[in-house]
């Protein structure tokens, strides 16, 4: 039998062990912990060093502008007032990195997009390639109520319609987006393209200005919606887009560099080629009223 003063002494030589056994454990357990901050730290810096590119449904970039540049480019910053700020601004889906129809279903090609801007495409099969250059371009105006720019040419007459003349002072959004709508109706890449001047020079691109091709039976129009440029002046851009059917905007990668995807050089060759059309330099333009 063991008397009461062996047992307290038995029970007092666990208690010091557990808490020895304890206090070395937490000890590695804190060693280990700040072992794995101190990596992710690491790995956090080496990120922003090098400007590596994560997948959109690795890392969920929330803005435009907060896709990373390449290694020694620097993105170039817009004034808050003008159209670039914008786009650079505009917000992405978190939720998944799908891009759907306007009647709620998948896109069939989901190989293009880098990411997809959080923005509602309709309930109709209206908001495709130039039209989702003018939703932007319209977003933007009625954001800064500048109401009485707000305006876009028809295909049949090349006569623009002013969303101050649709509206007739109800200045609501639900207003505005019944106007874009009316004018996806009669609008298309050759009624827009009307609208734009040339840039001659690809060198000279901003953010805002818009690839565009007027073809029969029907062409295609993209969006700058960031720039950025190496010490040595080069630039490159990123482009945004909706297709047909009508579906979010989405941005595009670059399937012919994947080492800055989803950036592209401003010294491509002849061919601008984008997962879904082929671009040349002669097809930049930019819209006449924008200070970019």
């Amino acid at each position: 039998m063991i008397n009461e003063e062996s047992f307290y002494l038995i029970i007092t030589i666990y208690i010091k062990y557990y808490q020895l056994i304890n206090s070395i454990s937490m000890k590695l357990f804190m060693f280990f912990l700040t072992i794995s901050g101190l990596c992710l730290f690491i790995s956090g810096c080496h990120e922003i060093v090098t400007g590596q590119i994560h997948p959109q449904d690795k890392l969920w970039y929330k803005q435009v502008h907060k896709i990373p540049v390449p290694e020694g480019y620097q993105r170039i910053k817009t004034d808050t007032a003008v159209f670039g700020n914008y786009l650079q601004n505009l917000p992405l889906k978190t939720s998944d990195n799908y891009v759907y129809l306007y009647d709620g279903t998948k896109k069939y090609n989901q190989e293009a997009q880098f990411a997809v801007i959080k923005m509602d495409v309709g309930t109709q099969d209206l908001q495709q390639c130039a039209d989702a250059v003018m939703r932007l371009r319209g977003e933007y105006l009625y954001s800064k109520k500048k109401y009485n720019e707000i305006h876009f040419c028809f295909l049949s007459d090349g006569k623009s319609r002013y969303y101050r003349d649709y509206c007739k002072g109800d200045y609501s959004y639900i207003k505005f987006r019944k106007y874009m709508n009316y004018i996806f109706s009669y609008a298309n890449t050759g009624s827009l393209i009307k609208e734009l001047n040339k840039v001659n020079n690809a060198s000279g691109i901003c953010v805002g200005d818009v690839f565009i091709q007027k073809k029969n039976p029907y062409g295609h129009a993209v969006i700058v919606v960031d720039v950025a440029q190496d010490k040595n002046g080069n630039k490159i851009f990123m482009l945004a887009q909706s297709y047909m059917p009508a579906q979010e905007i989405h941005i595009l990668k670059n399937p012919e560099d994947k080492s800055i995807s989803p950036w592209y050089r401003v010294d491509f060759d002849e061919n601008l080629i984008t997962p879904e059309w082929t671009f040349t330099k002669d097809d930049l333009y930019r819209f006449r009223e924008s200070n970019q």
